[in-house]
């Protein structure tokens, strides 16, 4: 089985379609489909079935692309052992978190445009149960996730997750509201905003979990009344009257708007990247995981 083949196999099974393919590896789609159809004549399996005018994977296709991800890294890192020079190449399939990806993807994707042209990053942009959700159906290579200090998320055994870094986060309140309680202790901040609406997350029920925490803490239990994912809008909801809500200490904030930092407790946000295991080995994803930043 030659293992070129592979290549095209695992490609079209990330991509969905042979033009892409064609584009990624600099052939043609002709080509892409003859190389597939002889992968198939050697295995003696059908790999591709009609999906309108396009194709896609049948099972016994997405088991050997899965298979292939193992036998191309080994191949590939055999190549590296011997050949430390070898330029990695290939495409990295990345889904994160909004503020995660702009931090940290987005700087890396750039650095390879410059120095490491032949490896590509593909971005989706997803909440952490949605984005490992898709790497244990391998439909990405790199999941960039996160939890709370006071909501720590479940471990999986069966993925590598690395720690990146952590950042503080605080109470974003009306700034009118926010002067007489700087430099007061997290339970003293929420006490204050206790018969205030409060602002959660759409997406991901974690922000809840560490107000729900906090505000029992300090004695009641806090009426959630608006959700949003994007930070600017949970600013714009705050400024409107709609409540008060956790923003990151470090996010640019409106005139009207101001972040209590939240100590004793503390409130930090933890990211990690996230691999299914034994795949870290694979050189452009290795090189990816190598340029995120850390604390």
């Amino acid at each position: 089985m030659d293992t070129r083949r592979l290549q095209f196999l695992l490609e079209l099974s990330r991509l969905g379609s042979m033009r892409a393919v064609a584009d990624v590896l600099e052939t043609t789609t002709s080509t892409v489909s003859q190389q597939i159809s002889v992968l198939a004549k050697e295995t003696g399996a059908a790999l591709l079935e009609p999906d309108g005018r396009r194709v896609r994977l049948t099972p016994a296709g997405r088991r050997l692309a899965e298979h292939a991800v193992t036998i191309l890294a080994a191949v590939e890192a055999a190549r590296v052992d011997l050949d430390p020079e070898a330029e990695p190449a290939g495409t990295v399939r990345v889904a994160g978190f909004g503020t995660g990806v702009r931090h940290a993807v987005l700087p890396v994707a750039d650095l390879l445009a410059q120095r490491h042209p032949r490896v590509r990053v593909v971005i989706s942009e997803h909440e952490p149960a949605e984005a490992l959700a898709q790497l244990r159906t391998d439909d990405i290579d790199l999941a960039l996730t996160y939890d709370y200090n006071l909501a720590p998320a479940t471990a999986d055994p069966s993925l590598a997750v690395r720690p990146l870094w952590t950042a503080p986060w605080g109470l974003a309140v009306p700034r009118a509201d926010a002067h007489p309680l700087r430099g007061k202790g997290t339970l003293d901040v929420f006490t204050a905003f206790r018969d205030r609406d409060w602002i959660g997350n759409s997406r991901n029920g974690a922000d809840e979990t560490v107000v729900g925490t906090l505000a029992s803490m300090a004695g009641f239990s806090p009426r959630f009344t608006h959700r949003a994912d994007n930070l600017d809008l949970v600013q714009d909801l705050i400024a409107a009257g709609g409540g008060v809500g956790l923003l990151p200490e470090s996010w640019p904030t409106r005139p009207d708007v101001a972040v209590l930092p939240l100590t004793g407790p503390d409130v930090r946000l933890r990211a990690f990247a996230c691999t299914r295991g034994g795949r870290d080995a694979w050189p452009p994803l290795a090189l990816v995981l190598g340029l995120l930043p850390g604390d």
